[in-house]
């Protein structure tokens, strides 16, 4: 579908997981995926395992525009990461933003302040951000989302600005700059060590 707003041509898909799944138009990295259907919502869901695990989608490159998503992880202390991967060369180089969702509801400023976290592998980790460049490139969630529950993800992603809007809030929960020239690449799902995920309700808007 092609849509016209404001001068800039618009290049909006989007994308059933659940079929994508079916089809094999999903590349599984690193992980086991399972179809969820439940209470009208079709998706994906990636195991637990050691070490970083994506589902890419095909035949998809993107550089800038728009990326929303639903997804859902658990209220498990330090097992549960999950996000989209962006702008990827390969399985271990990419840029990525995801949720910690049993941080959400943190009572400790500290913990809940890490409630949603950028990274650029394989150089800029979080603990290599966290020391570096405390609190630039992670923040607290606010409002609270239920952290056993589906979030909705939109990230606007322009030249080296990434910003990422949770459940509808028009206040960005995290606005970053890209820590690489890479600007163009795969796009996937991603969870981090030890975690497993749920996914659906991908939509992909290209500006450029």
């Amino acid at each position: 579908m092609l849509v016209i707003s404001t001068g800039v041509a618009q290049n909006k898909q989007a994308y059933d997981l659940y079929k994508h799944a079916t089809s094999k138009e999903l590349q599984v990295y690193n992980r086991e995926l399972t179809l969820i259907n439940e209470n009208n919502i079709r998706g994906i869901r990636l195991s637990k395992a050691y070490g970083e695990g994506i589902a890419w989608v095909n035949n998809l490159e993107f550089s800038e525009g728009t990326i929303e998503f639903d997804v859902r992880g658990e209220d498990t202390k330090q097992h549960s990461f999950v996000g989209i991967a962006f702008h990827a060369v390969n399985d271990s180089t990419f840029d990525a933003v995801y949720l910690r969702p049993f941080q959400f509801r943190e009572t400790n400023e500290t913990l809940r302040s890490h409630g949603i976290q950028y990274i650029s592998l394989p150089e800029f980790t979080w603990r290599v951000l966290r020391a570096k460049f405390p609190d630039r490139y992670e923040h607290a969630v606010d409002p609270a989302p239920d952290p056993n529950g589906w979030v909705h993800v939109r990230l606007e992603i322009k030249g080296n600005t990434i910003r990422t809007f949770i459940n509808g809030n028009s206040q960005p929960a995290l606005v970053v700059e890209k820590l690489t020239a890479v600007t163009s690449g795969r796009l996937g799902f991603y969870v981090a060590d030890t975690s497993g995920g749920d996914f659906a309700n991908l939509v992909v808007t290209k500006t450029n």
